[in-house]
């Protein structure tokens, strides 16, 4: 078969949320594929901090804070962080209507006072929201924003209780800014991602296919939840874990088993990636 280049969701696809280590049938099959002439990228809205602990298990590059920060080898393929006014006016907006806000910047991340708290009080939810609140627990690089450093932004999360406090930053930010809500809330929780319009997963799919000269259609895309859809959009072939969300799931190729059932390497194997 025409080798191809993977990407791979991290938190809800190769990892339980929120935790860094793979299970071991994944692994393998990424070392398979791998030996098998294929290229494999993480393609995440981790930032490179909080996606760096994975790069240990042998890749070819990542997309990183959700197509703002692209890698291929060694090669830095794209950089695009928020420019400082529009940051202001999108933690200012957050402030104002008691939006919790978690901002990513390259290395580290910085989240309000009192979002443990808030995370803590509603039910369980998507694996987004897990991975924040497993993150916060276990202090995964995640700083009280009074230790915010200044440090360029690629994109904010924000959690509230409902989406009209979301209202004025819409208004504001929403020609220039993605709003990518989970469709799977907690109760009285609504999560989400602001992501500048200039990139998403799938940018980044594209922007590594045209740097190692491959076609599109030789691209698969693994995920679970809304902010992997412009990447299961994009790639030629694109597949859901069972665990995922029901609409992402709908706009897949493919679902595949549950991140703890060894859904990546049975879907590997499926697809002829890697020997039975």
């Amino acid at each position: 078969m025409n080798r191809k280049l993977l990407f791979l969701d991290i938190d809800g696809t190769l990892t339980v949320p929120g935790t860094n280590v793979p299970p071991d049938s994944a692994l393998r099959a990424i070392r398979a594929a791998r030996a098998a002439g294929h290229k494999v990228f993480l393609c995440t809205g981790r930032n490179r901090g909080m996606l760096s602990p994975l790069l240990q298990y042998g890749f070819d590059g990542y997309v990183g804070s959700s197509g703002g920060y692209v890698v291929c080898g060694e090669k830095v393929l794209y950089d695009c962080p928020m420019t400082e006014d529009r940051r202001r006016l999108a933690m200012d907006l957050f402030r104002e209507n008691g939006v919790f806000r978690t901002v990513e910047g390259l290395e580290h991340s910085w989240c309000d006072e009192g979002l443990s708290t808030f995370m803590g009080s509603v039910g369980g939810g998507n694996s987004e929201l897990e991975r924040w609140r497993r993150a916060l627990e276990a202090a995964l690089g995640i700083l009280p924003m009074a230790q915010y450093d200044g440090s360029p932004i690629y994109k904010i999360i924000f959690m509230c209780e409902n989406e009209g406090q979301l209202a004025p930053a819409r208004a504001a930010l929403e020609e220039d800014f993605q709003f990518v809500i989970q469709d799977a809330p907690a109760p009285g929780c609504v999560n989400g991602e602001l992501v500048n319009r200039r990139f998403d997963k799938g940018g980044g799919v594209r922007r590594v296919a045209e740097a190692l000269g491959a076609d599109i259609a030789d691209t698969v895309g693994f995920g679970d939840s809304m902010n992997d859809l412009e990447m299961i959009q994009t790639v030629g072939y694109s597949v859901c874990m069972e665990n995922g969300s029901p609409a992402l799931k709908a706009a897949s190729n493919m679902v595949c088993p549950a991140v703890e059932q060894d859904g990546l390497a049975r879907a590997f194997r499926d697809l002829g990636l890697v020997e039975c």
